[in-house]
């Protein structure tokens, strides 16, 4: 069974030491009270109520799971969820960085990012209603009208209803062109929505009194492909202008899948039946929001990852300190025990030191990225605000598709580690494994992410959030050039980054030949540049720790991480390189 602590002061160190979090955001407009007193107060109510209220209903939401009554087409979930979101909304957690407009804290998002790695270390499954909520709230806040601001966007936020993205169709997956969902106009400016929507994450609950849906569906005037789709937001309740509540919708939960894992999360199957819905935003532009909502999305998504591997890190790191099995190979090193810990075998170390690698990096890359959001969304400069949303919108893809996938090999040291007891339910690793499985899937897949990065953040955009980066660690390695202690990193960090550029060039170079470069090159460049920008933020962690308040030891274990990662993971990018440099003519047809 695992038993979360919150990191609490890895935490503090990446957000405070290494990203100087404390002199970013209270710089910004509204931000004057974002000191390091209020954010370290606010995570260490986080922290309470994640280890004592949902870590607890972890392992029995994932046996008992989410049931559904086909009578009258409600999901029920587990003993204690419901309880635990009650909580949670009584303490403002759901309106935690929205706006103070819309009636929430207006507090920063790295600091909600922080709160979240926390939730779903504890309880990944529970976690994935308030995700859903986020995203609307975005979407609306940033496309709705002002009516549905206050009547939809206040209500979400302050935790009474809650909200979900109704995207994918049984024959529309990642390609939202085919979607056929429909909503023709009554009139009075509502429209009639009829459709089948699958895997709707929380698309029926018992956690709040109205549930809203934001879903993509075509006019009846809509051109073909996705320039012709919208966005409504469509309540489980319909909801007259004024605020007041009316009748049940003509809208349901057909079903609830069977999945993996996640069990305590409903995965629904929606049908729309002329359900009643309201417009957001312009028509035939509904793409221009669900990207608001799949922008925080993903980065919540990659945020999973995180928090699935540190989970799985704790577990895995008490194991191997308490697990007697066999002697180190140089004599024993607990003469008056049986065994030693398996701790001292140089691959169990391996492990978990490849776990602490992606975790610890991991965690400086997030949250580098919600401070460009912060930056984005509240800097009194408009230059400075638009080269954040460019480095913002280039590194989600690669926090998203990067952290997933490390998750997945993280469960699976943390299982290893365990050995045969991994396997078993008892010690929660076999769960992580489950959990950790559909992050790479939704919200778009490892594919999808590395498409959108190299084809559209890099080629489209002409590499503009590349280049952001590229001189962020260039003028990194110039300003640390002399720092003899960070010698063994500035080399090798300074050779990557100029590789990535190289690199990227000549794809370019090679897709304008064929354009089936771009699809053979794009999983491999994700990799080359996520574990660059790994070695990046552990770099910025070296040079943090000797001034930071970590301990002795946490230093030089920063220290020690560092020239691991550096070792022994980095050299990874020239593996990608080479498949990359292979082209396309290695992958021939397959019959």
């Amino acid at each position: 069974m695992t038993n979360y602590k919150a990191p609490l002061d890895d935490m503090r160190f990446a957000l405070f030491d290494v990203l100087g979090a404390e002199d970013v955001l209270t710089r910004l407009d509204g931000g004057e009270a974002h000191n390091r007193e209020l954010i370290d107060a606010v995570l260490d109510e986080s922290a309470r109520f994640t280890e004592q209220v949902l870590a607890p209903l972890n392992a029995s939401g994932d046996a008992e799971g989410c049931h559904y009554d086909k009578a009258t087409a409600t999901v029920t979930t587990p003993k204690g969820f419901k309880e635990a979101y009650r909580q949670y909304a009584e303490g403002g957690w759901t309106g935690l960085t929205a706006s103070e407009a819309a009636g929430g804290q207006g507090l920063p998002a790295a600091l909600g990012l922080l709160t979240k790695e926390m939730i779903d270390s504890a309880n990944t499954a529970w976690g994935i209603y308030p995700l859903l909520s986020h995203g609307a709230i975005d979407a609306i806040a940033h496309h709705g009208d002002d009516w549905q601001k206050e009547v939809f966007l206040k209500r979400i936020v302050d935790g009474t209803w809650t909200g979900t993205m109704c995207l994918t169709e049984p024959q529309a997956g990642s390609d939202l062109g085919l979607l056929k969902t429909r909503a023709e106009p009554n009139g009075d400016g509502s429209y009639r929505v009829t459709g089948t929507k699958i895997f709707i994450s929380a698309g029926e609950h018992d956690f709040a009194e109205n549930i809203v849906h934001l879903v993509l569906a075509r006019l009846p005037d809509a051109p073909a492909g996705s320039r012709g789709i919208s966005m409504l937001v469509v309540p489980k309740f319909k909801v007259n202008k004024d605020g007041s509540v009316g009748e049940r919708n003509t809208l349901a939960a057909g079903a609830i899948e069977h999945k993996m894992g996640i069990k305590g999360s409903a995965t629904c199957v929606m049908n729309f039946d002329e359900a009643e819905g309201w417009l957001i935003g312009p028509p035939h532009k509904g793409l221009m929001a669900m990207f608001t909502m799949m922008n925080a999305a993903r980065l919540g998504v990659g945020v999973q990852g995180l928090a699935i591997s540190e989970a799985a890190l704790q577990g895995s790191l008490r194991y191997a300190l308490e697990r007697l099995q066999m002697r180190a190979l140089s004599g024993p090193k607990l003469p008056e025990k049986p065994a030693d810990p398996i701790v001292v075998h140089p691959d169990v170390r391996r492990m978990l030191l490849t776990q602490r690698a992606f975790v610890e990096g991991g965690r400086v890359l997030a949250l580098h990225a919600a401070l460009q959001s912060d930056i984005e969304a509240r800097h009194p400069d408009a230059d400075t605000r638009k080269n954040a949303g460019e480095l913002l919108s280039f590194l989600i893809p690669i926090i998203k598709g990067l952290l997933t996938e490390t998750a997945q090999e993280c469960t699976k040291e943390a299982l290893q580690i365990f050995g045969g007891h991994g396997y078993i339910v008892e010690h929660g690793m076999e769960q992580l494994v489950r959990d950790a499985r559909i992050i790479t899937l939704y919200e778009g897949t490892t594919q999808i992410q590395a498409l959108d990065l190299l084809g559209r953040k890099v080629m489209q955009l002409q590499g503009v959030g590349l280049k952001h980066f590229l001189a962020e660690i260039g003028a990194f390695c110039q300003a640390h050039a002399g720092d003899e202690s960070l010698k063994p990193l500035i080399g090798p960090l300074s050779a990557a980054a100029t590789t990535w550029g190289e690199l990227t060039r000549d794809i370019a170079a090679r897709a304008q030949a064929n354009p089936e470069e771009l699809g053979a090159a794009a999983v491999d460049y994700l990799y080359f540049s996520g574990y660059v920008a790994l070695a990046y933020a552990w770099a910025r962690s070296v040079a943090a720790a000797d001034g930071s308040r970590l301990s002795t030891a946490g230093k030089q274990a920063k220290r020690d991480t560092a020239a691991f990662y550096f070792a022994r993971i980095l050299p990874r990018i020239h593996l990608h390189k080479a498949a990359i440099e292979a082209g396309v003519a290695t992958l021939p047809d397959v019959a």
